[in-house]
Parts: structure tokens; C-alpha cells; sequence
């Protein structure tokens, strides 16, 4: 790995290629598990109150996402940059939509992310092991930020050791706590069949589309994997199967969970539970499992956080390459070879957020522009099949046309869910969107200059 690093130090306008296939599987788990696998379920349970569509919505919700990730699979094979879903788009549908993702990503997606899971860290989990004031927790909040920050600034292969770690934790816990229950709960294979699933409605088709909603968001941040492309050894190959086997693993950890969870916990009480992890936990071994529960979360969102910032600077970074932000963020370390002005101009904005108490209200706005992000980057495979012929395709999406159709589908109905349900939420996440437009003119015109 040296070798490699001084080959790259004679190249500094780049980023080095130092990033494996386990690095991206882990960049996947550690990213998508965060704290939704322990909250998640309740909602569920509460829309469909069956155990059998529990299951199936956490299935379909799975499958769906793995159809999204099987088109960025060849739309990062054929474009292996930093940057990911930002390049995907600015190929297929020209620089101001790319940009408008990438300033929505910077101002509130990541950022609030970044704000939320700090916030989360030290207000709500630590404070569990350790009484603290709220000048207290915000000052670990900042900490928890810098020191992943700092982690990240001095080399990718500091970030990713770090992520690796992280998830070696998380998983091997959540694996723990699913067979600590499975062997010491008292458990009923009734709550695995009732109550049984009604008969087929329209009500019980809503219900099931609502549950499907918060099955994405605990699914959601296998797409960051593709922002750090550009740093992938041989991408045409990890980066494909490093998303796919990634997201497949988590499928799994999730699946493994809520039938954990319903061993020893009927639907109904799944529904009514705020803390449905550390309640089973409860039931299985008593008032030590909430301890348990609380200190693996600390793992997991320091693992979703620290993906954060291993992956979403190398977009901002893309956009300075091309002229489109604020010029210094394009800036490769000379010693450490990382984005290092991206990473920290994201983790200032990210303190900003979590000291300002904002990063909630501003991050629920952006749910239906998210998702329309999310859906136009899988068609740019349909586009860019026909606008860039000459793209080297070492994988091609499985199932097409018709897998990256089903997604494109199911992304515009969660928008569309988004707006008739929090209409002004969306329309408020609309306006932070557009107000990209003037400041990407106002980069084109420095452009000229």
C-alpha cells in the first residue's frame, strides 16, 4: 500500500486508488445500518399488523433497493469518478440538475445526516451511561463530529480501517443480540403467524405502501459508496459487487432482526414499543439488555456517520473540479491525498446545523427532492444507454429494462407520497432545492472569467 501511495503522491491532482471490495461492503453495512433497525420496526408493525407483512414489507423493501443499486452498479462501472450519483446525473442530464443534487447534499442531506447522527450520539445514547447538561452534550456533539473529521482528513485508508471496524462491531453485536434472544428469550412461534394478514383492500395496500416508505429510509445509504468511486481499485469490478453484496448483507441483518424481535414480541406489542431492540432485549435477559442495546447504537451511528464523511466530501469535490463551487474544495492534501478542504467545509456546516437545532425540520423538507434524485439517477441508465453509447459497460444492469423501470417507479411514488402527505414540508425542500439555481449561474459566470 505504500508503493502505491508514492506512485500517487507523482500524480497530486488525483485522488489515490486505494479503496478494495471489502472496503466498499463495509462502506454499505456501516452506512445503511444505522439507527432505523431499531425504531423502524414499530412503524411497520403499526401500518400492517401482521408479522407475516411485517416481514414482507422489510423483504420487498430490500429487493427493491437492491433493483436501484444493481442500475448504480453499471452506471459506476462505466463511470468510475469521484463524485457518483453527481457524475451519473451531470452525463445524463447536463451540469444544473447534477448541481442542484450536489448543493442539496451539501446545505441540508449530508449535513443534516452528519447533524442528526452527532445530535442522536450524545443527547440521546451517551447521555444513557453518562448524565450530561445540554451545554455538555452539544460540546460531544461537536467532538463526535471533529473527530471523524480529523480521522477522515488524514487519509481515506484512515477512514475506511475505521469504517471496517465500526462494522465488524455493529454486525457482530446485531448478530449477538439476535441469537442472545433466539437462545435465552422466552420466545412463542405463534407471533410468527398471528394475527394473519386480512383480507386484500385498498386500506391494506396504503397501509402496506406507508410501512414501504420507512423500509426505504432504513435501507437508504448504500448510494453513498458510488461518491467515492474514484478512490476504488479496480472499480469496474469491486464497486459493483462491493454495492450488491453490501446491501445484500444488510438485507439479511434485517430480515435476522425482526424475527428476533418477533420470537419474543407479538405484532402488537412491536407497534406500541418506542425502543422495540433494547424492549426484546428486555424480554430475553432482563434490564441489562437496554444497556446492551444502547451501547451497540453508539457503534451504529458512529459507523452511519463516519460513512458520511468517508464518501459525500468526494461529491463536492466533483463539483469544484468542474468549476462549480467554491474553488478550494477541489484541493487534494499533498501528505494525505484526501479532499481535505471537502471534508472540512462539510463537517463546519454539519457543526453549524447540530449547535443550531435546525438540521430536523430542515432535513424532513428534502424527503420528496431526495427521492426524485434517487429515481432520475437510476433512469440516467435508460438515458445514458442511448446518449453515451461509447461508455465502456464492463457490468450491465441485471433485468433491464424492466429492474430499473420497477425502481424508477417506486422512487417517484415515495415523492409523490411525500407531497400529498407533508405538502408544505415538500414545498418548503422545493424552494431549498431551487435556490441552487442562482448560485450555479452565479459559478457558471466565474467560469468565463
Amino acid at each position: 500500500m505504500e508503493n502505491n501511495l508514492l506512485e500517487e503522491r507523482k500524480h497530486p491532482d488525483r485522488l489515490p486508488r486505494v479503496l478494495n471490495r471489502l472496503d466498499l461492503v463495509s462502506i454499505v453495512i456501516g452506512g445503511v445500518i444505522g439507527s432505523g433497525i431499531f425504531l423502524v420496526p414499530s412503524k411497520i408493525a403499526s401500518e400492517v399488523n401482521s408479522p407475516l407483512l411485517m416481514l414482507a414489507v422489510w423483504v420487498v423493501g430490500g429487493f427493491l433497493s437492491f433493483l436501484g443499486a444493481l442500475a448504480f452498479a453499471e452506471l459506476g462501472a462505466a463511470m468510475p469518478e469521484a463524485g457518483g450519483m453527481y457524475i451519473y446525473l451531470r452525463e445524463a442530464y447536463g451540469p444544473l440538475l447534477s448541481f442542484l443534487f450536489g448543493w442539496t447534499l451539501f446545505l441540508v442531506i449530508d449535513s443534516g445526516a452528519i447533524a442528526t447522527l452527532a445530535v442522536a450520539f450524545s443527547a440521546n445514547y451517551l447521555s444513557y451511561f453518562f448524565k450530561m447538561t445540554s451545554l455538555m452534550s452539544k460540546i460531544v456533539a461537536v467532538v463526535f463530529i471533529v473527530f471523524l473529521a480529523a480521522v477522515n482528513y488524514i487519509g481515506v485508508r484512515w477512514g475506511a480501517n475505521l469504517q471496517n471496524l465500526l462494522t465488524l462491531i455493529k454486525t457482530g453485536a446485531i448478530v449477538g443480540i439476535c441469537a442472545t434472544i433466539f437462545f435465552f428469550g422466552r420466545g412463542n412461534p405463534e407471533n410468527f403467524f398471528s394475527p394473519a394478514p386480512g383480507k386484500f383492500s385498498l386500506s391494506l395496500l396504503s397501509s402496506f405502501g406507508v410501512a414501504m416508505v420507512a423500509t426505504f429510509w432504513a435501507y437508504k445509504g448504500w448510494e453513498s459508496a458510488s461518491y467515492s468511486a474514484g478512490e476504488v481499485k479496480h472499480p469496474e469490478r469491486n464497486l459493483p459487487l462491493g454495492i450488491l453484496i453490501g446491501l445484500a448483507g444488510v438485507i439479511v441483518i434485517y430480515i435476522l432482526a425482526n424475527l428476533a424481535y418477533l420470537y419474543v414480541l407479538p405484532t402488537s406489542a412491536i407497534a406500541s414499543s418506542k425502543r422495540v431492540a433494547a424492549d426484546a432485549m428486555l424480554a430475553a435477559v432482563g434490564p441489562a439488555g437496554a444497556s446492551i442495546i444502547s451501547f451497540v447504537i453508539l457503534f451504529s451511528i458512529l459507523g452511519a456517520a463516519n460513512q458520511n464523511l468517508l464518501c459525500s466530501p468526494r461529491v463536492y469535490f466533483a463539483m469544484s473540479r468542474d468549476r462549480l463551487f467554491f474553488q478550494g474544495i477541489a484541493r487534494i492534501h499533498p501528505r494525505f491525498l484526501t479532499p481535505h478542504v471537502s471534508i472540512i467545509a462539510i463537517s463546519l456546516w454539519s457543526i453549524v446545523l447540530s449547535l443550531s437545532g435546525t438540521f430536523e425540520q430542515l432535513f424532513t423538507y428534502v424527503v420528496f427532492g431526495e427521492w426524485l434524485f434517487f429515481g432520475l439517477t437510476v433512469a440516467a441508465v435508460f438515458v445514458l444507454r442511448k446518449k453515451r453509447p461509447d461508455l465502456p459497460r464492463p457490468y450491465k444492469t441485471w433485468g433491464y429494462p424492466v429492474t430499473p423501470a420497477i425502481f424508477v417507479l417506486a422512487a417517484f411514488l415515495i415523492s409523490l407520497n411525500s407531497l400529498l402527505k407533508e405538502f408544505w414540508n415538500s414545498l418548503a425542500g422545493l424552494a431549498i432545492i431551487l435556490l441552487g439555481i442562482p448560485a450555479y449561474f452565479y459559478w457558471k459566470r466565474k467560469q468565463k472569467v
